[in-house]
């Protein structure tokens, strides 16, 4: 068993809301992969380069960035929860039985390896202080698994050191939470959920801790960069849309379902959580789209999300390879 300072955050992510992630790995890549392309285009990702994704969830972007590695070079992917992890491990194994293409490292808690063209691993572990080999990665990446730091300084500062002189950091995080329309639909809710200050305007203050919003002011998240070390800092606006669900109904239910969601539901009585589906299947049905009404002739509940890509590197002798791909903030 892994050191864990992060306690908060390993209770929540080895326990409901890691469950329901590694369930609905599937659906919450439909929800993400929009925010895949320019995170992995800032990333710069080489052949032969060495890639850490900090909080990989299900293993997607690791994945992904491994791909881009191509044969030589290795991803290793690292996050709190257990089950989001097994549920990483699972999908790359059945990728490897379909494209026989990749080589799945060992862990912590056990070894599995195939041959094949691509090298990934995945460690369980607190980013904060997990003993990274010194100077042993070329880039690190990361989508939206880096806002829950106990500590974001001395994680960011554990995060560079693993990198080598030069090194790439890359990652997105939430921006503003009233950019996001499937928040702005859950704070509808209020009156018949407690929503509270939920998606409220301003929640972005990294003083509260770890959550979604933590790194949602770019000028404390520069600071808190340049505090763990690094430098070029780079803060672009990107926004993407995911699909939620098959229709209102099916997406209302994901929503609820999901932790924060649940969170809710569980502090009231069985009829208000029927009324709270029901409106907000209601506030949803505007974001429905039929294969042949749709500008990307897709279906289903399609949703924006906004978010920050934000760049850096270790200083040293190799410059940040980085395009600009959008203004920065």
């Amino acid at each position: 068993m892994p050191r864990i300072v992060n306690v908060d955050q390993s209770q929540a992510w080895n326990g409901y809301e890691g469950e329901h992630w590694a369930r609905n790995q599937d659906r919450w890549d439909a929800v993400n992969a929009g925010f895949d392309q320019p995170l992995l285009d800032a990333a710069a990702i080489r052949p032969g380069e060495r890639v850490l994704d900090v909080g990989c969830g299900a293993g997607t972007t690791t994945r992904l960035a491994a791909r881009r590695a191509g044969p030589d070079g290795r991803a290793l992917g690292v996050d709190l929860s257990g089950p989001m992890l097994a549920r990483a491990e699972e999908t790359t194994r059945e990728e490897t039985t379909q494209e026989g293409a990749t080589r799945l490292g060992s862990t912590r808690e056990g070894t599995t390896r195939q041959k094949g063209a691509v090298d990934i691993g995945f460690e369980r572990g607190d980013a904060q202080i997990h003993p990274f080999p010194n100077g042993a990665f070329d880039v690190a990446i990361s989508r939206f698994g880096v806002m829950f730091f106990a500590d974001p300084v001395a994680a960011f500062a554990n995060v560079r050191r693993a990198l080598r002189p030069g090194g790439r950091l890359a990652f997105v995080c939430a921006a503003e939470p009233e950019g996001n329309d499937w928040l702005r639909a859950v704070a509808g809710l209020r009156g018949i959920l407690p929503v509270g200050d939920f998606a409220a305007p301003g929640e972005r203050d990294a003083s509260r801790g770890p959550g979604m919003f933590s790194l949602a002011d770019p000028d404390a998240t520069r600071g808190v960069l340049s505090g763990a070390g690094f430098a070029g800092i780079e803060v672009r606006r990107v926004e993407g849309y995911g699909l939620w669900g098959r229709d209102a109904g099916d997406a209302a239910a994901f929503l609820l379902d999901s932790g924060p969601g649940r969170h809710l539901t569980e502090q009231v009585e069985g009829e208000v959580r029927e009324l709270a589906h029901r409106t907000l299947t209601n506030t949803l049905r505007a974001y429905e789209r039929t294969g042949d009404g749709a500008a990307d002739g897709k279906g289903g509940v399609r949703m924006r999300s906004v978010g920050f890509l934000i760049t850096a590197h270790n200083p040293g002798e190799a410059p940040c390879p980085l395009a600009k791909t959008s203004p920065t903030v």
